[in-house]
């Protein structure tokens, strides 16, 4: 098992733009504002898809953003909501905030949904500002913005593939030419003393985990050599490739030692029998591969019985015939049954799903620079971006909505006077004692 990690940036759509507007009829004396709301953003929806195995498709697409609302119409029309978007990720992927760290969402079952980016809402339209004392206002909101963030996937793997076979039968070479792996690769036996896993792209939009297992050796289900270590993992991949050196290069018999591996595959386990297994006649490079080859095939069918194996002669130093194993492998995983019986390794504690929630900020904090009172609030912030202050009507609001919140008071508490300067963001205002703010950029 190894931890398979992705980072991504995750957007929701931006709210569209309510917009200022007035009806104008032709025997309507005072038409009256008629401007439209925006349309909300879309979210942005990761969902469990049981079909994927791997982060791969990340690694090529590390941005991920949904639509923006439609701008608000005439004649009070809203503007349309954007749809949803689907990120679609393997089931076993936890989802943590990248400032935080904090969990967003554990995501375990096949169709499970957890909005990772929330869309803005939609801005007002001047319909929506009209008040008695106040019937034509020139106010509009902007859309808010979607929420973004970096987000990192992680995702405990099992290995889809193992590789099996006698030491130095040219495992580690197979991995490290198909992925991205880098396994330790030597001419001794017991190269590799743990698994190694890596992440491969078949090329046709399917990718899976394979691993290069420890060599195996006669006794290893008794724990001779590395065995149980080695067999635990064969117990945990879906289909098993077999690699065998068909050069005889160590002097070994290839039909002996696919007899040797395989019985002692059946006395650990005697379900890995029935594991679907694909057999890669490596070195095929070498002198005399092609007569060991065509007396392997004819041994095998005199002892096969009724079971069907599937040959690949291939050559991890020349890479004939790799591609042709990486479609058989990915084939072979489409159709085993996501039923058939596999010890995986499943957490002590029971799964939970976390959902992340932030909060609005109301709250701010004035301190002094410069002659200068600066108002920080994550919340005014907000709200400001959401403000479109190009006309009276519009800052008149705002002024209103800080009394409410009792800015106006703090400033004074802090000795502000007439004309002193006030910094909000971007922006900066004149101060009037028992008048409203009058902007000044």
């Amino acid at each position: 098992m190894f931890v398979d990690k992705a980072k991504i940036f995750v957007k929701g759509g931006d709210g569209g733009d309510g917009i200022v507007s007035f009806r104008r009829e032709k025997y309507v004396e005072q038409g009256g504002p008629a401007g439209g709301d925006g349309g909300r953003g879309g979210d942005l929806i990761f969902q469990v898809d049981e079909g994927l195995r791997t982060l791969m498709d990340f690694r090529y697409q590390k941005h991920f953003k949904a639509e923006r609302g439609e701008r608000g119409k005439v004649k009070s029309m809203h503007g349309a909501g954007a749809e949803d978007t689907i990120v679609r990720i393997p089931p076993g992927t936890i989802i943590i905030d990248d400032d935080t760290q904090e969990i967003i969402a554990d995501m375990t079952r096949h169709g499970q949904q957890v909005v990772i980016a929330k869309g803005g809402r939609g801005g007002r339209g001047n319909t929506r500002f009209a008040t008695p004392t106040n019937p034509a206002p020139y106010i509009s909101e902007n859309g808010e913005e979607g929420q973004e963030r970096w987000v990192v996937l992680e995702l405990k793997v099992m290995a889809d593939v193992g590789l099996v076979g006698f030491p130095s039968v040219g495992k580690s070479t197979l991995l490290s030419v198909v992925s991205g792996a880098k396994p330790k690769i030597g001419a001794y036996h017991f190269t590799t003393i743990t698994p190694n896993l890596g992440v491969v792209d078949v090329g046709d939009g399917r990718s899976f985990v394979m691993a290069d297992l420890p060599g195996l050796i006669e006794g290893a289900h008794e724990g001779v050599g590395l065995g149980h270590e080695f067999l635990r993992h064969v117990e945990r991949t879906r289909v098993i490739i077999h690699v065998i050196d068909m050069s005889a290069s160590e002097g070994r018999d290839p039909f002996d030692d696919w007899l040797k591996i395989n019985a002692e595959l059946v006395l650990y386990n005697e379900k890995l029998a029935d594991r679907p297994q694909i057999i890669a006649a490596n070195k095929m490079d070498m002198p005399e591969s092609e007569e060991q080859l065509e007396l392997f095939r004819q041994q095998l069918e005199e002892a096969r019985g009724d079971r069907e194996y599937e040959i690949v002669p291939i050559s991890s130093l020349t890479k004939q015939g790799i591609q042709e194993l990486l479609y058989k492998a990915a084939d072979v995983l489409d159709t085993v049954s996501e039923q058939v019986d596999i010890e995986e390794v499943k957490d002590v504690e029971e799964r939970k799903v976390y959902t992340y929630e932030k909060r609005e900020e109301t709250t701010f904090t004035i301190h002094k620079e410069d002659e200068v009172f600066v108002i920080e609030s994550a919340g005014i912030d907000k709200f400001m971006k959401r403000m479109n202050l190009n006309s009276y009507d519009a800052v008149m609001r705002f002024a209103r909505i800080m009394r409410k919140m009792g800015v106006d008071a703090e400033l004074r508490k802090m000795g502000a006077k007439d004309g002193d300067m006030v910094q909000i963001g971007d922006f900066a205002f004149e101060f009037f004692e028992g008048s409203d703010y009058n902007p000044n950029g």
